[in-house]
């Protein structure tokens, strides 16, 4: 079940709304736990016993984590034991196939008989959202160990936490503490319900009409054979899938914040016009918010951050971004993103901010900064690193056939294409963001929302392209 279908809009919502607010307090986190749970295990049932198991375990850890005069080594031993269980989880269903395909290539390398990857590991299903939810349930007992949040008062306000449908499989990553108090006592008011309806409706409108037609750009110029994609046609695509991947995302976050926001929830931004970054320092401040700062405070200030050696600073951050690139994906190609950003973090960090690239105009800098975001996309976007290769090549006209590239650029460069690629250019480079569009709620946006609501749900009854691209990750 994704936020942009029928079956969402029409049944899902108007029953748990229903459902939620006809219900005691008290009874409340009970009634948006289960309805959390269907949501869920509408993809597979069995994925709900795999999220029920991390609740347990990260929960039964907190308690002893903060169990009163619990010695250093004992919290310290159920810290790790919380993190160990959720790591071999998320390894197991996202890693464990590429892990061994990985080993088989290095043995064949080095001359060995290459080692046929298990049949069961090809057939393992990766579970819908594990990303996000173990990182967020895993979060939860650093924090408690840290003193940086304080325990869950019972179990159902924790397996509220962890399965709440709006931000459960793609986030944005709340961490415990910014919604403990929410979980206790938050507010349900008109305003704050409108707002929310408004948000979700804005962001409903930027998948419809913004990320799906760039979704068919980028797929049909990723497709493309041999020489059949020209230059002009390959910057498009790319261009195309940038635009889509900014929209796609930023819009499941804001119907996720807005849905909280209907349920009394204030959960944190996750996008900030990331492509009018000037740098890709500031563009990893702007995109995926919430990943990059439980990379910087789970994985890089522990690492050492930038308090050792300049050489240490540089090791750590593309170790970051070498990890973040895994956590999208079991590629190569994800770990190649990675690289591409994290090594572009540390040049950043070695020219300093008296270099030529820190003082060149704004539009150069954030032309330089898309250009390479262009590039590092291409290998998130590639099924594997030939397709990867091949589309830089046209890119950079290498390798395009004079023949049959007209032949793809035809069906491309069409009049609605181009309108709407240039609507979400504007839209990602000059307009404002939507929590800003929405900093406060007047009648003519709260309208204005409403009535795009009613034209994305006319225009998904014949739109037949609507996956949620962070889905698969």
């Amino acid at each position: 079940m994704v936020f942009s279908s029928h079956i969402f809009i029409f049944y899902f919502l108007p029953l748990a709304l229903l459902l939620y607010y006809a219900a005691p307090k008290a009874l409340r986190h009970p009634v948006l736990t289960g309805l959390s749970y269907v949501f869920y295990g509408w993809w597979n049932p069995w994925f709900t016993l795999l999220m029920l198991f991390s609740t347990v375990i990260d929960y039964a850890c907190g308690k002893q984590i903060t169990s009163e005069g619990a010695p250093q080594s004992k919290r310290k031993l159920f810290m790790w034991v919380s993190i160990g269980v959720n790591l071999a989880v998320l390894a197991f269903f996202k890693y464990a196939a590429f892990g061994a395909s990985t080993a088989s290539g290095v043995i064949s390398f080095f001359g060995g008989d290459p080692v046929a990857v298990p049949a069961f590991l090809s057939q393992v299903v990766l579970p819908v959202g594990i990303s996000f939810y173990t990182f967020q349930s895993m979060s939860y007992s650093i924090d408690l160990y840290r003193g940086h949040a304080v325990p869950a008062k019972s179990f159902g306000d924790f397996a509220c936490y962890v399965s709440l449908f709006p931000q459960l499989v793609a986030g944005p990553i709340v961490r415990y503490g910014s919604v403990a108090d929410q979980l206790q006592n938050r507010p349900h008011t008109v305003e704050g319900f409108a707002l929310g309806l408004s948000r979700f409706s804005l962001g409903f409108a930027k998948k419809i009409f913004l990320a799906n037609p760039m979704g068919g750009i980028a797929d049909a110029a990723f497709a493309a054979g041999d020489g059949s994609l020209g230059t002009a046609a390959a910057w498009f695509g790319v261009a195309a899938y940038a635009f889509q991947i900014y929209f796609d995302f930023s819009a499941y976050s804001d119907m996720a914040i807005g849905l909280g926001r209907m349920f009394g929830f204030r959960f944190p931004e996750n996008f900030d016009s990331p492509y009018k970054s000037k740098s890709i320092t500031e563009f990893w401040r702007r995109w995926h918010i919430s990943l990059s700062s439980f990379l910087r405070d789970y994985l890089y200030i522990p690492l050492g951050g930038n308090r050792l050696s300049h050489g240490r600073t540089y090791v750590n951050l593309m170790t970051v971004m070498v990890i973040g690139g895994l956590w999208h994906g079991a590629s190569w190609n994800f770990v190649l993103w990675g690289t591409i950003h994290g090594g572009w973090l540390a040049f950043e960090r070695l020219m300093g901010r008296d270099s030529f690239y820190a003082k060149a105009p704004t539009i150069v800098r954030t032309a330089i900064t898309f250009l390479i975001v262009l590039i590092a996309w291409v290998f998130f976007r590639a099924e594997d690193f030939t397709v990867a290769s091949r589309y830089l090549g046209a890119m950079f006209g290498w390798g395009g056939d004079a023949a049959t590239a007209p032949l793809l650029s035809a069906t491309l460069f069409t009049p609605y294409r181009l309108l709407t690629f240039g609507i979400s250019a504007i839209a990602a480079f000059f307009l404002p963001n939507t929590q800003k569009i929405l900093t406060v709620l007047t009648p003519v946006n709260l309208f204005g929302s409403i009535l795009l609501l009613v034209a994305s749900l006319a225009v998904l009854f014949w739109q037949g392209f609507n996956p949620f691209l962070y889905f698969q990750f």
